[in-house]
């Protein structure tokens, strides 16, 4: 049984769909005004994780994306300058040359990052009508009100506002400090739809029954949701700085116009940890896959190295955790070729074992996405001399349907069959180096030549060849 932490429970749930067999699924997607770092990717291989394990339960799974190309503003409570009208002005280009192009690197980033693409791409900008009807519709039902810059909801006439975080909503009216409009009504009141500002034109504005403006950055994802998947989903993803705020705000108004529930599952990712340094597209400080790459690691290497944190759990990024990723999915890619070259059908087999340990790999994942109990899995699998070479490949493949490594793209070349006693020496060797202790590293060397290989180190990792 799939079982999924439920933020807006706290707990672990089983999970029920809504329709048997089927799952509509929406998950928020880039603000394409700058280049996605490497903890926005965190989230979106969260998500690409959630896809796969619903696909192995056999769960026919609608998946939307929404691309936010106009009316995210520089402060989730709807104030300061339009995120894509700001990089706009900066870069010196319009609005649609820089959504098209940092769209195009979040796809390309994605696929070398091996993400499933969703159902559908739906950018905010394609459906500006979807979210104009939706806040008629608040308007019609008594949930709006003007102001001088634009249309507000008002968070005091929907009951339980702000349940997804638990918000203390008299303790955020008596400790406010932050500049709060004195037209908003209530200091969680937030804005469906913004007027142009006076004298100024837009790059990207359209008409509307309140006046020319542009939707807030919130009305998107309810409207493209309801557009795409219906009132009633069955999961929303996203990371968890999207809870107090936009996710919180969606259900307001997604549930506003309804009358019935927006989502029954809500999932969120932790960030990735940089220490004292915050990760931000806003002020420029943020690592890119492309950073990684300059620097010699491949997509995979991140990828493995997000396996081995859950998501729930805030993960800590550092360049020497990134290249022990990178030792073990070499390690990972060597077992497997040798594999390949051991091959034989004459090879007893333990039916019995294999499914016991795809049990054991399902029971992991179905336990809210327990990737890196999952992976100690696989590693028990591979080490288990009680089960063939055949019968091991079959469930490294099946398990890396979950993984996405790309495991089965590994070549099939002659390689040498290197021990595990060899790879014991080498993680000692560096244990030793990194002590400095210089002298212990030489003499591990030199046992590691004794025993018919030769080690060489270069940046990619260690490189292992006979004598």
């Amino acid at each position: 049984m799939l079982r999924l932490f439920n933020t807006l429970s706290r707990t672990k749930e089983d999970f029920i769909p809504i329709e048997p067999g089927k799952v509509k699924m929406y998950c928020c997607g880039p603000t394409v005004y700058n280049y996605q770092h490497i903890g926005n990717f965190r989230t979106f291989i969260f998500e690409d994780l959630l896809l796969r394990v619903l696909t192995y339960n056999e769960y026919k799974v609608k998946y939307i994306m929404n691309i936010t190309d106009v009316g995210h503003l520089v402060s989730d409570s709807d104030e300061g300058e339009d995120k894509m009208e700001k990089s706009a002005k900066l870069l010196g280009k319009s609005i649609m040359e820089i959504a098209e192009y940092y769209t195009g690197v979040f796809k390309k980033d994605s696929e070398l990052l091996n993400i499933i693409s969703p159902e559908v791409f739906c950018k905010a900008t394609d459906y500006i009508q979807e979210q104009i009807d939706l806040i008629v519709c608040l308007e019609k039902n008594g949930f709006t009100y003007p102001t001088s810059d634009g249309v507000y909801f008002d968070t005091s006439k929907f009951p339980g506002y702000g349940k997804l975080a638990r918000l203390d909503i008299e303790g955020l009216k008596e400790g406010a400090r932050i500049e709060f409009s004195a037209e908003k009504k209530n200091i969680t009141d937030f804005a469906l739809w913004k007027f142009s500002p006076e004298n100024e034109k837009r790059q990207l504005e359209w008409e509307s029954p309140w006046g020319k403006g542009f939707p807030g950055w919130h009305i998107e994802c309810s409207a493209m949701s309801k557009a795409l998947l219906g009132n009633h989903i069955d999961i929303h993803c996203g990371g968890i700085d999207h809870i107090p705020i936009h996710h919180t705000n969606e259900i307001a108004q997604s549930e506003a116009c309804s009358g019935e529930k927006f989502v029954n599952y809500w999932l969120h990712c932790e960030f990735l940890d940089f220490g004292n340094e915050k990760m931000s597209k806003s002020t420029g400080k943020f690592i890119t896959l492309s950073t990684l790459s300059g620097n010699g690691y491949s997509p995979m290497d991140y990828r493995y190295f997000l396996l081995t944190a859950h998501y729930r759990k805030k993960q800590k990024f550092s360049y020497e955790a990134l290249e022990g990723a990178r030792s073990g999915i070499k390690n990972l890619k060597n077992k497997i070729s040798n594999l390949k070259n051991s091959f034989s059908e004459s090879e007893s087999e333990n039916p019995g074992l294999s499914d016991e340990y795809k049990t054991r790999f399902t029971d992991k994942i179905n336990d809210d996405l327990n990737m890196p109990e999952a992976v100690a899995v696989m590693w028990d699998m591979l080490k288990d001399e009680n089960l063939s070479s055949k019968q091991k490949l079959i469930l490294v493949s099946d398990f890396d349907r979950i993984f996405g490594l790309g495991l089965d793209k590994t070549e099939e070349k002659m390689v040498t069959l290197v021990p595990d006693e060899i790879y014991d020496l080498i993680e000692k060797r560096k244990e030793a180096k990194k002590s400095r202790d210089f002298k212990a590293a030489d003499e591990i060397r030199e046992l590691i030549k004794s025993k018919g290989f030769e080690i060489k180190d270069t940046k990619e990792g260690v490189e292992i060849n006979t004598i």
